[in-house]
C-alpha cells in the first residue's frame, strides 16, 4: 500500500506528527506513557479531521475507563473513530446497528442447543469485544437499551443463570442522531447517567473539510495513514493508573463538589436559577468529573489538576446528568446554557 503523507493532516495542537508512528513499537517498562498518548492522539487527529475535541474526549474515556455517548449528524466519522482507535490499540472492535426489531440476546448472546449431545452451549454476542460502537442507540427498544447499559455498568453478562465477564478493556461508544426523532426510543435520564461523557460534535470547518476530501480520495486509492506496532492493553492500564495518581489539591476537589452541588441547588447562585432544575447530578457525576479532570490534566502533560481541567470537561460530564424543569425549557434554557451559567458563577477556590 501507498502511504498518505500524514503531516498534512495533523491538527496543529498535537505535539507529535503522525509520521512519527511508522516503525515505532509499543513502549514497555518505564517508557514515557505521555509520548504514547501524544502519538496516539496525533494518529487519531490524522484520521478524524476537524474534530480535535471529539478525539480528546475519546482518549479521556479510554484513560478514565468509561463509556461515551456521542451526538451528531450523520457522516461525522463516528464509526471511523472507533475503527481508527481499534487499529491503534491491540484490541478488537464491533459495530452494532440498533434497530427497532433488535433483541437483548442479539447483543449479549444466547445458549444454543446442541442436539448431538442434548447440551446447551453459550454463543457470545457482539458485546464481547473491547470496543463496541452502538450506532443509533435510540432506535432500539427499552429492553435492548437496558441490556447494553447493564453490561456497561456491571462489566458482565448473565445468560441462563451463568455470568460471563466482559473484557477488561471494554469501552462502548453509543451514537444518537439529533435530526430524526420518529421511530426512536429516547434513553431515560436515569440510564444516561451510565455514560461517563455525553459529547456533542458539529460539522468541520472549511479547511478541515478540504483535507477530508483529500484524505478520503487517498484512501480510495489504497493509501493509509501509517501506524507502528499497536499499543498494548497493558500500556492503557498503566496510563489509567498514572492518571488516577495525578495530584488534585483540596481546593480543586472542593470546586468539583461545589459545581455538582450547584446543579442540585442552583438557586444559591442566583434567583433567576430558582426552579430551573428537577434533578441535578448524582454522586456518579462527581466521580466522573474527578476522573475526567485527572485524565484531561494527564493527557496535557501535567501531573496535577487545575480548575481549567474541570471547566474544560464539565459540560460533557454533566449535560446528560441534569434534568431541567418544563418551565425552564419553555423559557429556552437548555442543559448547556444552564451549565455555562453555573461555570460563570461558582467561584474557583
Amino acid at each position: 500500500m501507498n502511504s498518505i503523507r500524514p503531516s498534512a493532516y495533523v491538527q496543529p495542537s498535537v505535539r507529535t506528527s503522525a509520521a512519527d508512528f511508522a516503525g515505532r513499537s509499543d513502549p514497555r517498562g518505564g517508557a514515557d506513557l505521555h509520548d504514547v498518548f501524544a502519538r496516539l492522539g496525533a494518529y487519531m487527529n490524522a484520521c478524524i479531521l476537524g474534530q480535535p475535541e471529539f478525539v480528546d474526549r475519546l482518549l479521556i474515556a479510554v484513560i478514565a475507563d468509561g463509556h461515551l455517548l456521542v451526538e451528531g449528524a450523520p457522516g461525522l466519522a463516528k464509526t471511523k473513530a472507533v475503527k481508527a482507535l481499534s487499529k491503534a490499540i491491540r484490541c478488537d472492535d464491533q459495530r452494532i446497528q440498533f434497530t427497532p426489531d433488535l433483541l437483548p440476546s442479539d447483543l449479549t448472546g444466547t445458549d444454543i442447543y446442541r442436539p448431538e449431545d442434548g447440551s446447551f452451549r453459550f454463543q457470545a454476542g457482539p458485546i464481547f469485544h473491547n470496543l463496541v460502537l452502538a450506532d443509533e442507540i435510540n432506535r432500539a427498544p427499552a429492553k435492548v437499551q437496558a441490556a447494553l447499559l447493564e453490561a456497561m455498568a456491571e462489566r458482565q453478562v448473565t445468560v441462563g443463570g451463568v455470568t460471563y465477564a466482559l473484557p477488561e478493556f471494554f469501552l462502548v461508544m453509543a451514537t444518537q442522531n439529533p435530526i430524526e426523532q420518529e421511530g426512536t426510543y429516547a434513553l431515560p435520564e436515569a440510564q444516561l447517567d451510565r455514560f461517563l461523557l455525553h459529547v456533542k460534535i458539529g460539522y468541520p470547518d472549511l479547511a478541515a473539510e478540504r483535507e477530508i476530501l483529500r484524505l478520503v480520495r487517498g484512501e480510495a486509492q489504497g493509501e493509509v495513514v501509517p501506524f507502528g506496532e499497536p499499543v498494548a492493553q497493558e500500556t492503557i492500564f498503566a496510563a489509567r493508573r498514572a492518571a488516577l495518581s495525578t495530584y488534585m489539591s483540596e481546593a480543586v476537589e472542593e470546586y468539583i463538589l461545589q459545581l455538582v452541588f450547584a446543579t442540585r441547588l442552583p438557586e444559591h447562585y442566583g434567583k433567576d436559577l430558582a426552579g430551573t432544575v428537577s434533578f441535578g447530578a448524582s454522586p456518579r457525576g462527581t466521580i466522573a468529573l474527578d476522573r475526567c479532570a485527572r485524565a484531561h490534566a494527564w493527557l496535557h502533560g501535567r501531573d496535577f489538576v487545575v480548575p481549567e481541567d474541570v471547566q474544560a470537561i464539565a459540560k460533557d460530564v454533566l449535560r446528560h446528568r441534569v434534568l431541567l424543569t418544563f418551565e425552564a425549557e419553555a423559557d429556552g434554557l437548555n442543559a448547556d446554557h444552564f451549565l455555562d451559567l453555573l461555570l460563570g458563577r461558582v467561584p474557583v477556590g
